[in-house]
Order: structure tokens, then C-alpha cells, then sequence
């Protein structure tokens, strides 16, 4: 297998079934525990910022982005990524975020947020989140509270505990794009 034999697509509620087969094996029963996990039972991801990476008719990959708030800050929450085993350390996961996040700024959403591993996501662009700026509803190692800034001050807006947009009790601010 070539990376010229993996195609990349948004994904489509056909996919659903088979990216909850991959976010089962990437993350087992725990996953339901996590408080990435407790912001995405808020409401439905943004389909239109979310992609999966195919190869032989199946998928091997997917992200997804969530609409988040946090205060009057607004942004997307990156997750679950998650790779098939056969088809990790090939590029494809990075892939699949660099496009996200590119439909994101396309989008005009002011940000990304997510939890996870600065090593991996420090190179795509990501950078901490400053230590008591946000709370995550359930724990969480805060040094894996990583955000990627599209709109320059966007991340500073987010303040307090982050929910899904949809729950938001704070009034959006708009930050303007510079």
C-alpha cells in the first residue's frame, strides 16, 4: 500500500457507522468517560469540517470538529482522530488535521481547541492553552489543552467552562479578522 491509494474526503453520514468502529479500536469503552467525549454529547459535529481518509472502499481515518463555546469565545474542537493500526505512521492522521483545520480558516471559524499530545500537534500548529483560561467539564491533563488561533485574539476569548456551541449561555463576542 502507497499513500497514492488513500483518498481524502469530507465525511458523510454513510461513513458514520465505520468511524465508530475506528474511534472503538483507537479509543476502546473509556472513550465515553473523557471530557472531550462529555462536549460532544452537547449536539452534532460540523460534517462540513470533518474528514475521513479511505483506502479499498473502507475507512481507515477520520476527524471530526465540534462547535464549542467557552465564555463569549466560539471555536471548533478537534477529535476524535484516530487512524486505523495498519495505516499509522503513514502521514495520514497530520493529513487529515491540516485539512480540517484549513476548512476551518475557510469556514471563517476563529479557532481550534483539543486535547491532546503537544509532541504531535505542536508541529500542525497547535500551542497550550494557558494554564486556568478554560475549564474542561470533566478532568483533564491540562497540558493537553492545545489551541490552534486562526482569528489573532479568538483564543483569548475563550474563558471558563468550554460546552458544546449549541448549550452556550454566554452571548458570542465577535472578534473581527485582522
Amino acid at each position: 500500500m502507497t499513500l497514492t491509494d488513500v483518498t481524502y474526503m469530507p465525511e458523510a453520514p454513510a461513513h458514520d457507522i465505520e468511524i465508530d468502529e475506528i474511534n472503538a479500536e483507537a479509543f476502546g469503552p473509556g472513550r465515553f468517560t473523557r471530557a472531550a467525549y462529555k462536549i460532544r454529547e452537547g449536539g452534532p459535529h460540523d460534517r462540513s469540517l470533518s474528514f475521513v481518509a479511505m483506502h479499498g472502499g473502507q475507512v481507515i481515518a477520520s476527524v471530526r470538529m465540534t462547535p464549542i463555546a467557552a465564555g463569549a469565545g466560539r471555536a471548533q474542537m478537534l477529535g476524535p482522530l484516530a487512524v486505523r493500526p495498519d495505516f499509522k505512521n503513514m502521514g495520514i492522521g497530520r493529513k487529515l488535521v491540516a485539512m480540517a483545520l484549513a476548512a476551518a480558516e475557510k469556514s471563517s471559524e476563529p479557532a481550534v481547541i483539543l486535547v491532546g499530545d503537544e509532541p504531535y500537534y505542536g508541529p500542525l500548529g497547535f500551542v497550550r492553552i494557558p494554564r486556568g483560561q478554560i475549564e474542561m467539564p470533566r478532568p483533564v491533563d491540562l497540558n493537553r489543552l492545545l489551541a490552534h488561533e486562526i482569528v489573532p485574539g479568538a483564543v483569548a476569548e475563550l474563558t471558563g467552562e468550554v460546552c458544546h456551541a449549541n448549550l452556550a449561555k454566554t452571548p458570542q463576542r465577535t472578534t473581527e479578522p485582522a
